[in-house]
């Protein structure tokens, strides 16, 4: 990966690491579906004047299929989910949970497109996802409605599987795109998709200050600046490399919560980071097991 490309890797994940901070911020006055739906939707105008001054408006339609599943997959359902999460879990939990979206990136690889696991790789997978598990269980313990804390688990990490799908599609599908209409085109397709949604759960109560400030960092920097980073990281260093951001977006997350939100880190949260990411290095190839580890485990799975 070049400099340039990593610098902008590092940008990506500090703004997506800011995004759980603003969702705390703001879902807990807007709701989940609305803060989806108006986040997607100012995306969309400030995206669409870009996409038409660059002479692009016409890409829209010539990908218009592709361009509404990965509205669906990588943006409308993961924001609901996220904002769904968001007034139950600290921000920095959330952020480590979407670290698990590699991991399914590699399964997804596998089990779709035929990619190959090797022993690290599946090792990786082991250790990352006990480290979910562990993170859950810890979770459930400190909170008197271990349910609901489970549930807003559960939904970060099916945003996580969304996202590895959207990366492996969008790669396949809208390879040789510009960034910019798919970026354009993913949040106008999610704002349509919403807006009826978004109408109906639209809170009794108008929302404060901050909530709409929180709401335009999640629109301008958190999806329209970052979508266009993503979508163009996706374009020139594939699928498994892009979605290694997520390995970044738990120290951000983490930090942007403890120095604006008070959350204190605690040591079973550091540890189980430590371990998810141990996992996600492993999956991506960041991380290595010792050969002599390698050998022992490709022996046995050959054997009868």
């Amino acid at each position: 990966m070049k400099r340039s490309d990593f610098a902008l890797l590092l940008t990506l994940a500090a703004l997506w690491g800011s995004s759980y901070l603003f969702l705390r911020l703001g879902a807990g006055e807007f709701g989940a579906v609305p803060l989806a739906g108006l986040r997607a939707g100012l995306a969309a105008l400030v995206l669409l004047p870009l996409l038409a001054w660059r002479g692009h408006l016409g890409g829209l339609r010539a990908h218009g299929g592709p361009i509404l599943v990965v509205a669906l997959t990588q943006s409308a359902l993961p924001f609901v989910l996220f904002g769904l999460a968001a007034p139950i879990l600290p921000a920095g939990l959330s952020a480590i949970l979407s670290a698990t979206t590699p991991l399914f990136t590699a399964i997804i690889g596998w089990q779709w497109l035929g990619l190959r696991l090797d022993a690290s790789r599946t090792a990786g997978l082991l250790v990352g996802f006990s480290g979910v598990l562990g993170l859950a269980w810890d979770q459930a313990a400190l909170r008197a409605d271990a349910r609901t804390a489970g549930g807003a688990i559960l939904a970060c990490l099916l945003a996580a599987l969304l996202y590895g799908f959207s990366a492996h599609y969008t790669k396949q599908r809208l390879a040789g795109v510009s960034p910019l209409v798919v970026a354009a085109g993913s949040q106008l397709a999610s704002a349509l998709m919403l807006a009826l949604p978004a109408a109906c759960f639209w809170p009794s109560a108008m929302p404060g200050g901050r909530a709409w400030g929180a709401l335009g960092a999640l629109a301008v920097a958190c999806t329209s600046l970052a979508y266009v980073l993503f979508y163009g990281l996706l374009a020139r260093v594939g699928a498994a490399r892009t979605v290694t951001v997520t390995f970044l977006i738990p120290v951000f997350g983490v930090l942007w919560g403890a120095l604006f939100l008070d959350e204190t880190p605690t040591p079973h949260l550091a540890l189980g980071c430590a371990v998810i990411l141990a996992g996600t290095g492993l999956t991506t190839g960041l991380l290595r097991l010792p050969r002599a580890l390698r050998f022992n485990a490709t022996t046995r799975s050959s054997a009868p």
